[in-house]
């Protein structure tokens, strides 16, 4: 486990025993250590949110926090990137049955979900077409929600008839 990782799980941690372990909580931590309002943290904002839960991060560690955490490429965190990083990892079980869901859409097999699998199912205009990645990443949010491996694997497999 690298540094950016360890700060991520000491980061969860906090959150979960300040009692933001919700969404909204977490949405609200995140409101609180954007001071500029600018709906993004930077990595000084990062820093100086993360020393309020006792997590001290050098200017070098903050920005490489951001930086790994940066999926848009902007140098800043949103909303959906912050709690992205928050989530804890799925098991192996629930990206089973996610990968599971994924084949059972993916009629040609070529691991791209298709306005054309799709047909007769889905209207596709607004994404017509979702990787298994985006897929996955899709489920990861909603497995954060959901306590158990079984629950989870109740709801996908009642959800795709799986």
């Amino acid at each position: 486990m690298d540094a950016v990782d360890a700060t991520m799980e000491k980061l969860r941690a906090q959150c979960l025993s300040r009692g933001a372990s919700g969404i909204q909580g977490l949405a609200r931590f995140f409101r609180r250590m954007d001071r500029d309002r600018s709906r993004s943290l930077d990595a000084g904002e990062l820093q100086r949110g993360l020393a309020e839960l006792g997590l001290v991060l050098d200017t070098a560690e903050a920005q490489g926090v951001c930086r790994r955490w940066d999926r848009d490429g902007s140098g800043t965190l949103d909303l959906e990137e912050f709690l992205r990083a928050l989530r804890p990892p799925m098991s192996q079980v629930r990206e089973a049955v996610i990968t599971a869901a994924f084949a059972k859409l993916d009629r040609s097999g070529d691991g791209v979900v298709t306005v054309d699998d799709l047909r007769g199912v889905y209207s596709g205009r607004a994404h017509p077409r979702v990787t298994l990645a985006e897929f996955q990443d899709y489920y990861s949010g909603v497995s954060a929600s959901v306590d158990t491996d079984e629950e989870f694997v109740a709801m996908m497999t009642s959800a795709w008839r799986l």
